[in-house]
C-alpha cells in the first residue's frame, strides 16, 4: 500500500503561507494534514480512555442512549450505517456529540439536545471541552480556506455561528471471521464542510488518489488530518474536492485489535442556503448547483442514502 504524502502543515509556524498551503494539498488531495492545531493534549488523552470505557460497556448498556432522528445524539449501534451505494453495513458503532443551543433558538428543531452516558465519569465534562476546542480550530482552518478563496479571513464565521457540527467517537471492534464482504467504513465522502480527524493508534484510513489507487494515511504524532467534505465542494464548484475514502480491514493478527477515531464533522448552519461562490464558476467551471437548498435539506438526503434515517 503506497503512502499518500500529504505535507504536515503548522496552524502556528506556517500561518502567513497557510492558505496557499491548504489550498495546494486540498486540490491535489482533498486531505491535508495539519499540527500545532491548539487542542490540549491533556483533554486529547482523557477523550480517548472515556471513549474506550464507553465502548467497553455491555451492549444492553449503550443500547439505553440509542437516540431517534437518525443518530444525530447519543449511540449507534454496530453495523447500522452503510456507505453510499454499498451493500454491507460498516464494521463500527459510534456516539455523537452535538452543539449545545441557547433556549428558544429557531434552529432547535434541527438539532436535538445531547445525551449523556451516567455510566462513565467525566464523560459530558470532556467531551464539552473537546467540542469547544474543536469548534476553534476548525473555525481558525476555515478562515484560512475562505482567504485561499479570495473570500475575508472570516467568511465563513455567520455560515458556521450555531452550526450543526458532530463529534463522533468511532470504535471498530475487532473483525471477525462473519464478517464477510463488510469492511470496517466503506468507501464514502463526508458530507460536512470539512472534518477534523485526531489519529488513531491503528492503521486503516485511506484516500482515493486520483489515479484511482488508494493511499494509506499515516498522520504523525499530534497531528490532525482534515478532509473537504460535500458541503464545501458544492459551495466551492468542485474547487475544493471532496475526495472518497475508506477505513479498510486489517489482517493477521491487528484483526483481533479494536480501533478508536475521533473525527469532527464541522457543519454550516442548518439554515444556510447554498449559493455557488461565483470566484469559483468560469467558462471552463460552470456552475454545478444552481438550485439553491436549505444545509439542513442537504444533510436530510444524504443521511437517507447512508441509512441513518429512513
Amino acid at each position: 500500500m503506497d503512502l499518500a504524502e500529504i505535507p504536515v502543515l503548522s496552524l502556528e509556524d506556517d500561518r502567513k503561507d497557510l492558505p496557499a498551503l491548504l489550498g495546494e494539498s486540498f486540490r491535489a488531495f482533498g486531505f491535508a494534514m495539519v499540527r500545532d492545531h491548539g487542542i490540549d493534549e491533556v483533554l486529547i488523552d482523557r477523550a480517548w480512555d472515556l471513549t474506550r470505557a464507553f465502548f467497553a460497556l455491555p451492549v444492553e448498556a449503550k443500547m439505553k442512549y440509542r437516540a431517534g432522528r437518525g443518530g444525530a445524539r447519543g449511540y449507534t449501534p454496530f453495523r447500522t450505517e452503510v456507505a453510499k451505494n454499498a451493500t454491507e453495513k460498516d464494521l463500527k458503532e459510534f456516539w455523537h456529540i452535538g452543539r449545545d443551543l441557547p433556549a428558544g433558538s429557531p434552529l432547535a428543531g434541527s438539532m436535538p439536545p445531547n445525551i449523556w452516558p451516567e455510566e462513565v465519569e467525566g464523560f459530558r465534562e470532556t467531551f464539552s471541552a473537546l467540542y469547544a476546542a474543536f469548534d476553534k480550530a476548525g473555525a481558525e482552518l476555515l478562515s484560512a480556506i475562505a482567504i485561499g478563496l479570495g473570500l475575508d479571513a472570516r467568511w465563513f464565521d455567520p455560515a458556521i455561528a450555531d452550526g450543526n457540527s458532530v463529534l463522533r467517537l468511532l470504535h471498530y471492534p475487532p473483525v471477525g471471521a462473519d464478517a464477510g464482504g463488510a469492511i470496517r467504513a466503506g468507501a464514502h465522502e463526508d458530507i460536512n464542510l470539512i472534518t477534523l480527524l485526531l489519529g488513531a493508534e491503528e492503521a486503516g484510513l485511506e484516500l482515493l488518489g486520483k489515479h484511482g489507487k488508494w493511499l494509506s494515511l499515516a498522520p504523525p504524532e499530534g497531528a490532525m488530518v482534515v478532509n473537504i467534505g460535500d458541503m464545501l465542494q458544492r459551495l466551492t464548484n468542485h474547487v475544493l474536492p471532496s475526495t472518497t475514502h475508506r477505513v479498510r480491514n486489517p489482517s493477521g493478527e491487528r484483526a483481533m485489535h479494536s480501533r478508536y477515531s475521533m473525527p469532527f464533522f464541522l457543519h454550516l448552519r442548518s439554515d444556510f442556503r447554498f449559493v455557488t461562490l461565483p470566484q469559483c464558476v468560469s467558462e471552463e467551471n460552470p456552475d454545478r448547483y444552481p438550485d439553491i437548498i436549505t444545509a439542513d435539506d442537504y444533510l436530510q438526503e444524504r443521511l437517507r442514502e447512508i441509512g441513518l434515517i429512513a
